[in-house]
Formats: C-alpha cells, structure tokens, sequence
C-alpha cells in the first residue's frame, strides 16, 4: 500500500513562517555533506576527465584521418547535433533537465564513450583476427557482435550515473529518453568526424576532383539516420526511466530496477547490432531494414515520448489543485500550468505589461510549481525523499515570492485559452442546486 503524503501546509498569514528551511540555507535547502562528497570536488573530477578524454580521442581521430579530413569531418558532423539537441529540449519542455546534466551527458557520449568504443573495439577486432587468420570475418564480426555490446554499455554509463547521482533530476520516461539522447548524439558527432574525415580522405587519394566518397557518407550519416545513436541508446534510456517510476514499497523493487536498465540496455544492443548487420551484408538489406524496422520504431518511440509528456502535464493538473485548495495557487493556476500554450501566453502577457523580468519570473513561477508538483507526486507513490517537507516549504516560498506577477498572468491564460476552473455540477448546496430544473 502507498502512503499518502503528508497534508499540503496551510496558509495562515499573508507572509508565512516556513520553520522546516533551517536558517543557515537562506531558503535554499542544502544539507551538509562530508568534502568528498561536495560539489565542486566531484565537478572538478569530473571536468578533468572528461578534458583527458576530449584531448585522447581528438587526438586518435586527427591521427586517423589527418588535420584537413578531421577539420573538415568536424565541420560536416556538427550540423545535426543543434537541430538534435533543439528536438530533445522541445520534449523536456514540461520539467527541464539542468543545463549541466545534459552537457555531461553530452560531453561523455562526445569522449568518454567514443574513447572506450574505439579502443575497446580496435583491440577486439585485432584479437579476433589473430585468433581466426580472417581480418575480413574480423571486421564483420567487430560491427556486428562487438561494436554494438561495447558503445551501447559505454553511452549506457553516462545515463546509469545520471540515474544514481542525480536522482532528484531523473524522474520518468522523459528524463531517460532526454539524457540518453544527449549521450547518444555526442557519441554519433564524435563518430561522424571519423567516418567524414576518413571518407575525404579517400577522395583525396583517388585524385579525382571529387567528392563522392564524402557525400555519400554524409547522405548516410547525416541525412538519412541522424536519429540512429539516439534510438538505439534511448531505449537503454527508458530502461531507466520506467525505473525510476518503481514507488518505494513496490514488490521486487530491487530486482526491477536491475531488470528494466537491463532490458532496455540488451534492446539497444540488439537493434544496434540489427543495424551495423544490414550495413555489412548487403545495401538492400540495409535500405530493408531501414524503412520496414528503423523508422517504424522511430516513429513509436516519438509517439512514447509525446504520451509520456502529455502524463507530465495530467499530473501537474492532478497534484496542484491540492495547494489551490489550501490558498497556495488560485484556482485557475492548476489548468494553465498543464498547458504548454497556457505557459507561453502567460509569459508573453507579463513581458508585454511589465517588461522582461516579469517574463522570466512568471517563467520560474512555472519552474518550480511544476517540481512541486511532481515532488507531491512522487511522494504519493512512497517515493518521498527524507527531505521532503523542506523541499516543499523551500519550493512553496519560492512561488510566494512570484505570485504577485504570476498568478494574475496564469489566470490571464487559463481564461484566454478556456482552461478555467468550474465547480462541480451536481452538489448538494445545503438542499438547492443551481444545476437542477
């Protein structure tokens, strides 16, 4: 059974006292953490060895392709990983990810995976080719069976420690196809820059003149699968996210949580390989595989994804309307902040009436209601942090400071775009009810 959470604070004073922040936080809810554990000893960490892994793996790429093929290689990878990148934010709309999350997650796929992938898969190419006298066997065997284990568990880490340490952050579906796709399309930029860099260098031996070689990579890579790294490491991605849905006193919680990353991470391996397959064997196979498999499950995932922030935006219109109750919010708030056009044309009102700030601070208005909201939603299914009651007093106070700008130009939404709150139809008023002849 899941325990309810605890009652919505009450609204007793035009300025309440919020006694669960302790004092030293100035509002800002930071426990104390032994120095091993602090921030900024684990960024620096961090940032060093990711700078290590940028500096190895551009450094093997430059030698493989040589300074004019990685120059032009890194010019032609990098058109798609805006447009990439722009895709995933639209969909991490509703409760955005943190910046620096999702530049880890891109700055591990860009390095720390493609290091391990390249020389992970370098060494067992070369031992299977010593082992079997067939470097032709050697290298299909590489992409087909090797390649695929090895860069899935690799970009797979990346999302695993999102996951662990920033828990806070990962809350469902969404978050793993967000951060998965990140990883994966720094994975494909630094992986592009090898194959353009190596395809102009082709051209550049035969002494033609031209570029086929190079275009038809870029056709490949670029034009026709850009969204290939990103959907097979995104089912690796919602592997972790349904976890992160278990409640706490879910049966076999624990099993669960190994078996759903797990599944997710052998799906990604399995479509992987599926691809890398097609390529090898034959171009029919690979425009077969492209079109009846690839894009069908593209297109599902798409429509996943969708569902799943359309779910985010159901519990933000079912989990608010407890603090609307209480005096929190106004009674319309609720409706307007599960709309996404709502949000927009409140922004856009206060920015018209009261300038820019007011914009951005009708823009964190709807920041933290909506980690409110998902905070009591966690808690409702036995998943509430230890700090939970000063996280809420923290968030609440946050929205009282903005509500004066806020609320008027949510409730401007909720009117103009028909989301307004009505009573129920059918009560007993004391004997009469207006809504009955």
């Amino acid at each position: 059974m899941i325990p309810a959470p605890a009652p919505v604070p009450a609204l007793e004073s035009d300025q309440p006292d919020f006694a669960a922040v302790p004092e030293r936080a100035k509002w800002r809810y930071k426990p104390r953490k032994a120095f091993w554990r602090s921030r900024l000893l684990r960024a620096v960490v961090l940032i060093t060895a990711l700078a290590i892994c940028a500096l190895a793996i551009l450094a093997l790429v430059r030698e493989e392709t040589g300074t004019e093929g990685f120059l032009v290689g890194l010019g032609l990878a990098v058109l798609p990983v805006p447009l990439l990148m722009a895709a995933f934010r639209w969909l991490d709309r509703v409760e955005p990810a943190p910046w620096k999350n999702l530049l880890f997650a891109l700055a591990w796929g860009a390095f720390a995976s493609t290091l391990v992938a390249i020389l992970a898969n370098s060494f067992a190419v070369e031992w299977i080719s010593s082992a079997t006298a067939d470097p032709g066997s050697a290298d299909t065997l590489g992409a087909t069976a090797v390649a695929p284990v090895v860069e899935e568990t690799a970009k797979g880490a990346a999302v695993l420690l999102l996951f662990l340490f920033r828990r806070r952050d990962f809350t469902g579906p969404v978050d793993g196809l967000v951060y998965a796709g990140f990883t994966a399309t720094g994975f494909a930029f630094t992986e592009n820059i090898l194959y353009l860099g190596n395809a102009f260098g082709e051209d550049m031996d035969l002494g033609t003149g031209g570029l086929s070689t190079t275009v038809g990579t870029f056709f490949v890579r670029v034009i026709m699968s850009p969204f290939a790294h990103p959907l097979f490491t995104s089912l690796t991605g919602l592997g972790f996210g349904f976890a992160a849905l278990l409640p706490a006193t879910a049966r076999l919680r624990r099993t669960r949580l190994v078996l759903l990353p797990l599944g997710g991470l052998l799906g990604a391996m399995g479509m992987h390989a599926l691809w890398n397959g097609s390529a090898t064997f034959h171009p029919l196979a690979f425009i077969a595989v492209y079109g009846m498999f690839m894009v069908p499950v593209f297109a599902l995932l798409t429509w996943l994804a969708i569902w799943s922030r359309q779910k985010e935006l159901r519990t933000i219109s079912g989990e608010l309307p407890a603090y609307a109750t209480a005096g929190w919010l106004a009674l319309d708030e609720p409706l307007a902040l599960s709309s996404m056009r709502a949000r927009a044309l409140a922004r856009g009102y206060a920015a018209r009436s009261f300038g820019k700030p007011a914009a951005q601070a009708v823009g964190e208005y709807e920041a933290f209601a909506t980690t409110l909201a998902f905070l009591r939603h966690r808690a409702r299914r036995g998943q509430a942090a230890p700090d939970f009651i000063a996280r809420e007093q923290e968030l609440l106070h946050h929205l009282w400071q903005r509500r004066q700008v806020a609320s008027p130009a949510l409730t401007h939404a909720a009117r103009a775009t028909g989301r307004v709150w009505a009573p129920p139809q059918y009560l007993d008023y004391g004997g009469y009810n207006p809504y009955r002849s």
